[in-house]
């Protein structure tokens, strides 16, 4: 449970810092969206690290590797918006 907490405590930054290294029009706007991405983000962090096997299993992704996850998922965003459009 404490893993669980920490990851979204790192997601709440990451989120932000994920939003300001990449711009774009086609972006989730408003603080709740942007924890969110963040949150989402270090999950994903965690699994890309421990299926490319730089973490082992149960280990959490860092900050750094949060962001990286973050960043796949605002790609992600960006892909399905304008695939709407």
């Amino acid at each position: 449970m404490p893993d669980i907490v920490w990851t979204i405590l790192i997601g709440l930054a990451v989120g932000i810092i994920a939003k300001l290294l990449k711009r774009g029009s086609n972006e989730p706007q408003g603080y709740i969206l942007t924890a969110l991405l963040g949150i989402v983000g270090a999950f994903v962090g965690t699994f890309l690290g421990q299926f490319f096997g730089f973490l082992s299993p149960g280990e959490q992704t860092g900050f750094i590797g949060s962001i990286i996850g973050a960043i796949v998922i605002l790609y992600g965003w960006g892909a399905v918006v304008k695939a709407k459009a």
